[in-house]
């Protein structure tokens, strides 16, 4: 599907508003080039001596006048109407987009950056909206005006139209070299360059508050400056190419009347009818820049052109993931036990298995804990319960239902899950905790904010539960925002629990209270949890080694202890870091 047939999915109930703003613009065109001939009429009348009438000279020059003001009102109807049409595929690519996005597997927002899909969607949508509203309705004047032009130039004198051709063919063929196959591929990019900026903009300023605390500001800015410096890089050596070329096209195009002064004259001096060489030469000379405009608005086109398909073609690439299927006949979860049978799963364009051919049960109401070294594979586990991503092989069952053979809500009602990075919306307390259960009353709130011990954060706030989070109201530190997440999930009172490095980067007095929510909310749920420190899952049924997406070893503490393998060794390393004392050297001199 080509770009403009892409363009017209968008456009519901207003797909004949393009063509007739072509229609119009082109009509807008012819009535703009019309005063020239009657301009050339006028002083036509000035230089027949004897025969010029004051009559027709102003009726010609209200006729110039009357074509003039018609072609800017119907341009105005024209780009009216693209308008309208453009605003209709912006805000539907924006919709379509989002429709899409809310869609996709959970895991789909683990390799888009919330400032990349912004960039791609949100920009890229106003990049199409200029070119239909704009650009596009010129592209009729930009053909009808130079074939117009071409027509005049032959009708009035042939002679002096083939010379006027001459810079135009010549600028058209430097033009033609510069928007060619090297212009396409600057055009993709500029636009890659774009969204890298874009994204690590994004993601400096929302990691300044870490920044400024460990004192890295020079090194986390590298990355954001390096992106500036790879876009200028780019586009100043782009430019630079085309100096030479662009230069060349500016004095040809500009410089027409070193072509048809020359001919004028051996005009003159052969014909002797100096007159209607002059009156012709006006003629071309006004009508000639035409050519010029036109040159410079298909160029501009063009690059505007290329923008929008690599606009929609981005936006498109970005929906492209397919959504999890949702079987037709779906099965309610009844019971609340989990189970991996023979699971294996890789990411998509991955080479290597995340999870290879993993088995193991929670029995309803008991605690398994993933260790394991980082990357090893414990946080793609226990994302495939709620289905961030379906496996490749095996099955994720639930009360003996297969996870693929659910509905999402009623998945989505039997899991709550908190991870290391909380997702806070900016907006009050009291609605971020409600996200749990929005049918909630204020006294089970209450009780929910008491459990995941956030009391203390809400009654130090001067509008409690109603303080709103972000720029407009308070910020939280870590530890005081992973404790709302808590909340929301005490709200929500989910039998199963899924939890990944819950206390991960919080503070030794945030990292208590949040583990004595955690029991609170363990209790009598089915609970998979992931951590780092092996004292917070000693206690846990049973745990479960995670070495290269295999279950190396597992069962309780004790058990793991005695055989002496992987946990044991983790266990003795984690106790001697807690031991770690930090002291004086001494120097000798």
């Amino acid at each position: 599907m080509n770009t403009l047939s892409k363009f017209q999915t968008y456009m519901t109930g207003r797909k004949a508003f393009l063509p007739l703003s072509l229609v119009l613009s082109a009509i807008s065109a012819i009535a703009g080039m019309t005063p020239y001939i009657l301009i050339w009429f006028i002083i036509r009348e000035f230089i027949q001596v004897g025969t010029s009438s004051q009559t027709s000279i102003n009726t010609y020059a209200w006729w110039a006048a009357g074509f003039a003001i018609a072609s800017v009102l119907i341009y105005f109807f024209a780009l009216s109407l693209s308008h309208l049409a453009a605003f209709r595929v912006e805000t539907n690519m924006r919709r379509h987009a989002m429709k899409k996005i809310v869609h996709m597997p959970l895991g789909f927002f683990d390799n888009n950056t919330s400032g990349r899909i912004r960039k791609i969607i949100d920009d890229n949508a106003s990049i199409t909206h200029s070119f239909l509203a704009h650009q596009l309705p010129d592209l009729a004047a930009t053909v009808v005006m130079p074939i117009t032009a071409a027509i005049l130039i032959f009708v009035f004198d042939w002679r002096l139209g083939l010379v006027c051709l001459v810079p135009v063919v010549l600028s058209m063929s430097i033009m033609s070299t510069m928007m060619g196959g090297k212009g396409k591929k600057f055009m993709k990019m500029y636009m890659d360059s774009l969204e890298e900026m874009n994204t690590e903009a994004v993601e400096y300023v929302r990691g300044i508050p870490v920044v400024k605390v460990f004192q890295q500001t020079v090194f986390s800015f590298k990355k954001f400056h390096n992106s500036i410096i790879k876009y200028k890089e780019m586009v100043s050596g782009y430019t630079k190419m085309w100096r030479l070329p662009m230069s060349a096209y500016t004095v040809i195009i500009n410089g027409f009347a070193f072509f048809l002064v020359p001919v004028a004259i051996l005009l003159i001096g052969n014909t002797g009818n100096y007159a209607m060489v002059i009156l012709n030469l006006f003629l071309y000379i006004l009508i000639t820049p035409v050519f010029s405009l036109s040159i410079m608005k298909s160029m501009y086109m063009n690059q505007a052109f290329g923008q929008a398909k690599e606009a929609i073609d981005r936006l498109e690439n970005l929906t492209s993931t397919e959504q999890l299927p949702e079987s037709v006949n779906f099965q309610r979860i009844k019971g609340h036990d989990i189970s991996f049978k023979n699971v294996s799963f890789s990411y998509p364009g991955a080479n290597k298995k995340a999870v290879n051919n993993v088995s193991f049960e929670i029995q309803q109401g008991k605690t398994v804990a993933l260790v394991g070294t980082s990357g090893g594979g414990k946080t793609t586990i226990a994302r495939l319960i709620p289905r961030f991503w379906d496996v490749c092989e095996g099955g994720v069952f639930i009360g003996g239902v297969n996870v693929k053979d659910t509905e999402h809500k009623d998945l989505m009602e039997h899991i709550s899950f908190v991870f290391q990075n909380t997702r806070l919306f900016k907006t009050t307390l009291l609605e971020n905790i409600k996200y749990g259960n929005h049918e909630a009353t204020l006294e089970e709130v209450t009780r929910a904010v008491d459990l995941a011990q956030c009391r203390e954060i809400i009654d130090r706030l001067p509008n409690g539960l109603n303080t709103k989070i972000g720029t407009e109201g308070t910020y939280l530190s870590g530890g005081e925002q992973q404790r709302i997440a808590l909340a929301r999930a005490f709200l929500k009172n989910a039998p199963i629990v899924v939890l990944d490095e819950a206390t991960a980067f919080t503070d030794p007095e945030n990292e208590h209270l949040i583990q004595q929510a955690l029991k609170k909310l363990a209790e009598g749920k089915t609970v998979l949890m992931i951590a780092h420190r092996l004292t917070s899952v000693a206690d846990a049924d049973k745990i479960l080694v995670v070495n290269e997406g295999k279950i190396a070893e597992q069962g309780n503490h004790n058990e793991l202890l005695k055989k002496k393998g992987i946990y044991t060794k983790m266990w003795n390393e984690y106790q001697k870091s807690v031991q770690w004392t930090i002291g004086k050297e001494v120097c000798h001199v």
